[in-house]
């Protein structure tokens, strides 16, 4: 049996420098590609190259330039030579780097492409601008993304908000079979008498039917600027989970200058992405106004404002209003986005009087998400992620 040699470590690294600086005389390794690396350095060229000439053993310079079959083989290639996760990276600089968003107005174009929460912020973007031929194929690459969110989120969310929803309905005087045995015993335990070996219950905990009528009133209000197109992505998914909830009365309002309520469309987190516009300017105060009027049961209601707080409108009545609705019992919680990203850019100062207003805003990540709703539904403090990336409270 052959015996296969263990590739040279120092090569190795001068190989791996050679893909990441290119070809150009002064990358300064010494090491020529062949093969398949030929192929990658190639690829790499086209999106990082100086230029739009075609490359060559000495300058890596490539472009995609304007042609749709080009991209084509390109998107194809990165497929075959790297990760998801750098596919999608790579497609994302190509967006910013070559005007590849233009290209996606191509249904062929479409179905080359790795599609993720970032692709579907970007076809959200062009939904105005797209030709009839690619709206089936732009909804049919959202509704994967979509159905990938769904899969990974729901599950968990509706565990433990169902969970948060029964602890928050205890009452005093439970029937025998609605009483919470480990909670009546914990409350009871300065009432044990060690001469009998029991506890004798002073009073009773148990858990309120709560699935069988509506408990807590929940409010998405979303940011539809073009900065926060994940958030609007997963606050979609989000809000379509809780609707599905027969504990939650569920309301999505999107916003940037105007206010538009989606809340009839949630049975399709498809139909309420299309339904939004990204881009534009900012006026919370004017979305929260509405949310506010739609408000029937102050105490049993969250406000969730997902907003990189750049305000347009009045910042005073935003402020006024979001001190208004936390005196009458309503649970406001301030995301600066609801995605993998962290921290967007914010507004600082407005983050700082949230927080002084006893509200402070942070990012949240998907999977921290259903905890902060459960902590708003149960009124107790919110699991805050660490500080580093989040404003100064």
């Amino acid at each position: 049996m052959p015996v296969v040699e263990p590739a040279d470590p120092a090569r190795e690294r001068l190989r791996r420098w050679r893909l990441v600086l290119g070809g150009d005389a002064a990358d300064g390794t010494g090491c020529a590609l062949s093969g398949r690396d030929t192929a990658i350095d190639g690829a790499l060229a086209a999106l990082y190259g100086k230029g739009d000439k075609p490359p060559t053993e000495q300058d890596r310079s490539a472009g995609l330039g304007a042609s749709a079959p080009s991209v084509a083989r390109w998107l194809g290639d990165i497929r075959t030579y790297f990760p998801t996760s750098v596919v999608q990276v790579m497609q994302r600089d190509a967006m910013d780097r070559l005007g590849l968003a233009s290209l996606l107005l191509e249904p062929e174009m479409l179905e080359a492409v790795e599609a993720d929460v970032h692709l579907v912020g970007t076809l959200l973007s062009l939904e105005k601008a797209m030709p009839e031929t690619t709206r089936e194929t732009a909804r049919a690459v959202v509704r994967k993304v979509v159905d990938d969110l769904e899969k990974r989120l729901a599950v968990r969310t509706r565990a433990t908000l169902t969970g948060a929803l029964d602890r928050s309905a205890r009452v005093r005087r439970p029937r025998h079979h609605d009483i919470d045995w480990n909670r009546t015993i914990a409350a009871n335990l300065k009432h044990y008498l060690p001469e009998h070996g029991t506890v004798v219950p002073d009073r009773l905990v148990g858990h309120g039917r709560a699935a069988r009528s509506v408990r807590k009133e929940i409010v998405l209000c979303v940011d539809q600027s073009g900065s926060m197109a994940a958030s609007v992505v997963h606050a979609s998914v989000f809000g379509a989970v809780l609707a599905s909830m027969r504990s939650l009365d569920t309301r999505l309002v999107v916003f940037d200058t105007a206010v538009a309520d989606l809340t009839d469309q949630l049975d399709d987190p498809v139909d309420v992405l299309f339904g939004t516009r990204l881009g534009g300017g900012t006026d919370i105060n004017r979305a929260l106004a509405y949310c506010q009027s739609r408000i029937t049961r102050p105490a049993e209601t969250v406000v969730v404002l997902i907003s990189d707080l750049y305000e347009g409108g009045i910042r005073e009545e935003m402020l006024k209003r979001v001190a208004a609705m936390k005196a009458s019992g309503v649970q406001f919680v301030a995301l600066l986005a609801l995605s993998d990203e962290g921290a967007p850019a914010y507004d600082r100062e407005h983050a700082a009087a949230l927080a002084a207003l006893g509200a402070p805003a942070f990012a949240c990540t998907p999977d921290l998400f259903p905890e902060v709703m459960a902590a708003a539904i149960e009124k107790r403090p919110l699991p805050i992620p660490d500080p580093a990336g989040t404003p100064d409270q």
